[in-house]
């Protein structure tokens, strides 16, 4: 069941449409999948879609060669000196999308199904379990003060009613050093309710400008 369908190193043109045709549905399904659990741009997607395909044809060409296969598919790599950094997820399913092309040009099918299968299964249930989830609900907020009022300790008690843990990050100062700038990552009890938190915060600060926002997010590398 999982040995490779191209026995003693013939193609025959079957297997070889269905190894295809399976990489282009097995991407397009790794696709779906990714675009609907997470934001990203339509050349990812079709790049998830179309690079199982792509990588099964360079292992065909090869004639079932696994090893010259990896070697020329490891070209492809030097595109990435033209592409923007992927976050982790974002390379973990491109290395997905690879990995279902190696399998099938191999010809091992069943292989190449098992592991979309246990992918899509550990996906689904990491997120069921919101593994991660709590990082996602940090915040960024940034005060504006009059140069003349001391921020030590003046909103301590304010983001200790609004918040489960927080800290200042940095301080620095803003519109020709007339203003200080307090910027604090804060992890809210409820992130539904602001208004009377940053109301509070005004009152204070004497309504200089204050915002809250997620946390700006640095593109993971690998």
């Amino acid at each position: 069941m999982l040995d490779s369908v191209f026995s003693g190193g013939s193609l025959n043109p079957g297997h070889v449409v269905l190894a295809l045709g399976l990489a282009i549905v097995l991407g397009t399904i790794a696709a779906l999948y990714y675009t609907r659990r997470n934001v990203t741009t339509r050349s990812l997607a079709m790049t998830l879609a179309v690079l199982p395909l792509i990588t099964a044809t360079v292992i065909l060409v090869v004639n079932g060669n696994l090893g010259a296969g990896i070697a020329v598919a490891g070209s492809f790599s030097l595109i990435r000196f033209r592409s923007a950094q992927g976050s982790g997820q974002e390379i973990l399913a491109v290395f997905l999308a690879a990995s279902l092309g190696l399998c099938l040009g191999a010809g091992y099918i069943a292989v190449a199904c098992l592991l979309l299968l246990l992918y899509l299964a550990a996906l689904t249930i990491l997120g069921l379990v919101h593994l991660g989830e709590k990082g996602e609900h940090r915040r960024e907020l940034k005060i504006s003060i009059p140069e003349v009022l001391d921020y030590e300790g003046l909103f301590d008690d304010l983001l200790n009613s609004y918040a489960d843990s927080w800290e200042l990050d940095r301080v620095k100062t803003v519109e020709m050093g007339s203003v200080y700038q307090l910027v604090y990552q804060l992890t809210p009890k409820d992130i539904t309710s602001t208004k009377g938190f940053l109301d509070s915060i005004r009152s204070r600060n004497g309504n200089l400008p204050v915002s809250l926002g997620k946390i700006p997010q640095t593109r993971e590398s690998m």
